[in-house]
């Protein structure tokens, strides 16, 4: 197996489960959200996981920014390209910047 198709499955490995990952995180946001405003509480086990979640979902975010920015220098859609980094994460940023 060549180091390109190890590389690959890796890859899609990393999105699949990036894509599960933030939107859980999404999801259990907008569920503490919900909490605050209806003045209820999510379990406090829950505490440490919400602040990876919401650590996770501000560097997503910064990522898609910066492939949002950089994606016309690649012929890419920005919206389209930052919303996917977004999503996949740094495997993005990889790959609009392999070539």
């Amino acid at each position: 197996m060549e180091f390109q198709d190890i590389k690959t499955n890796l890859f899609t490995l990393i999105k699949l489960i990036s894509i599960v990952l933030i939107s859980s995180a999404i999801g259990l946001e907008l569920w503490n959200a919900y909490a605050l405003l209806h003045n209820s509480k999510i379990p406090t086990s829950l505490n440490l996981i919400l602040s990876i979640a919401h650590l996770a979902i501000s560097i997503h975010f910064f990522e898609g920014l910066i492939a949002a920015y950089k994606a016309p220098s690649k012929k890419k859609m920005p919206i389209q390209y930052g919303t996917y980094t977004f999503f996949v994460g740094t495997v993005g940023l990889l790959e609009l910047f392999e070539k």
